[in-house]
């Protein structure tokens, strides 16, 4: 349990506006490289994704009440449709079409669970579902932080050298130093980069002060709505497994999925898609990322998402900002990633121990192992042009098999007294 001086200094009211913004850093800088990989990977303007991230941030949180503890970026589901609409059938323009109708798509079924209540989430998500898929979000990403942290013997000294510092930061540090790991990570390993050499200043140097991001204006083809508007339904089935994951990483004092509401996180997620469409951004998405941070530092106070939005924007605005954070190096944030990706895999096995799960039952072994090996195994699932990736594709197959498999009066008194 922990002492009275490290839940005092782990309530963000209790800490100085100083202490505050570097926790938001924090939380910004954990997620800057995935942010600013979709926009690359696709064609579009990675300071208008960060812009978009930023604000869409902001947008989420006024919709969800200000109560959750969630960062918004983008989402990695939309890369294959986005690329091709950018490609073959219109450009960037067509394509934000495309996002905006995503993010309607969300609205509707944000209404319809509004209507049917959050009962009906709990039910085809119970703990032997929720568990298996929380985990397999941190495996997923677990080779992301081996790529980043390999290629060579300096990158791996760079990548443990972060991983040394965060971690002896979270076990040994005192006082606020302890809930900022990633930080302390950072910097030791980017001072270990510059040591080595790795590090590439020109960033800084060639870019200016200040400039807007590109903002582009969206179009409306029905070609590239039909090809990427019907990808919201895959991101919804993660975005589901990222707000159970967060709900379950603050502790079941917080259901989120009530209070304020799966129908108001998935509203936010999609208003803060459509804004993006209409600026030119990627479509946003709650990150598993976030969800690492907030079970290594237990500091689950939303204000401190709100602050990394706000670097978020700051980045695209500030050129020079941007990048500074664009000098640290691949395997520091890739040491800092096998953390992360760790964390969210353990609050996964959290919420099968704590829901006292029975792997005795041959009913939750079959259902648990099989998210875990459709998840980790890079399963894929294409209906003409959506694809439903692997993580979407094990949350189906495990909310399908609950459904249908029977189990004992144990196991279904179990998943009733969730809803």
């Amino acid at each position: 349990m922990e002492s009275r001086r490290d839940e005092a200094v782990r309530d963000i009211k209790k800490l100085s506006t100083f202490q505050g913004v570097f926790l938001g850093l924090q939380h910004a800088l954990a997620m800057f490289g995935a942010t600013i990989l979709v926009p690359i990977l696709t064609g579009l303007h990675v300071s208008v994704a960060l812009f978009t991230a930023g604000v869409g941030t902001w947008l989420f949180h006024f919709i969800t009440k200000k109560k959750v503890p969630a960062y918004l970026g983008s989402s990695f589901a939309f890369i294959a449709p986005i690329a091709l609409v950018i490609e073959q059938h219109g450009g960037v323009p067509a394509a934000q079409g495309g996002i905006i109708f995503a993010g309607i798509i969300y609205a509707i079924v944000a209404f319809i669970i509004y209507k049917v209540g959050p009962s009906l989430i709990k039910r085809i998500f119970p703990p032997i579902v929720t568990g298996p898929v929380i985990m397999t979000i941190g495996l997923i990403l677990a080779p992301v932080a081996i790529d980043m942290a390999g290629g060579s013997t300096l990158n791996v000294v760079v990548a443990v050298a972060s991983l040394l510092g965060a971690i002896i930061a979270a076990i040994f540090a005192k006082g606020f130093l302890k809930i900022v790991p990633i930080i302390v990570g950072l910097v030791t390993g980017y001072i270990v980069a510059i040591i080595v050499g790795i590090v590439d200043f020109s960033p800084v140097m060639d870019n200016a002060w200040l400039g807007l991001p590109a903002f582009t204006v969206p179009v409306f083809k029905m070609r590239a709505i039909t090809i990427i508007a019907p990808v919201a339904i895959v991101s919804m089935v993660e975005h589901v497994g990222d707000i159970l994951a967060i709900s379950e990483t603050i502790g079941k004092g917080r259901e989120l999925v009530t209070d304020p509401g799966i129908h108001r996180t998935m509203l936010g997620d999609g208003m803060a898609t459509a804004l993006a469409g209409i600026f030119g951004g990627p479509p946003n998405t709650t990150y598993g990322e976030n969800t690492g941070v907030l079970a290594l530092t237990k500091v689950y106070d939303p204000v401190v998402m709100r602050i990394a939005a706000t670097f978020a924007i700051a980045m695209a605005v500030i050129p020079k900002f941007g990048g500074l954070i664009e000098t640290i190096p691949t395997p520091v944030i890739g040491g800092i990633s096998f953390l992360l990706y760790g964390m969210i895999t353990v609050v996964g096995i959290r919420t099968l121990v704590e829901s006292q799960t029975d792997f005795k039952e041959s009913r939750n072994l079959v259902i648990g192992g099989t998210i875990l090996v459709l998840g980790i195994g890079g399963a894929v699932l294409k209906l003409g042009r959506v694809e439903f990736s692997s993580l979407a594709l094990a949350a189906l197959a495990g909310v399908v098999l609950n459904l249908v498999l029977p189990g004992t009066r144990e196991d279904t008194e179990s998943t009733a007294s969730l809803g």
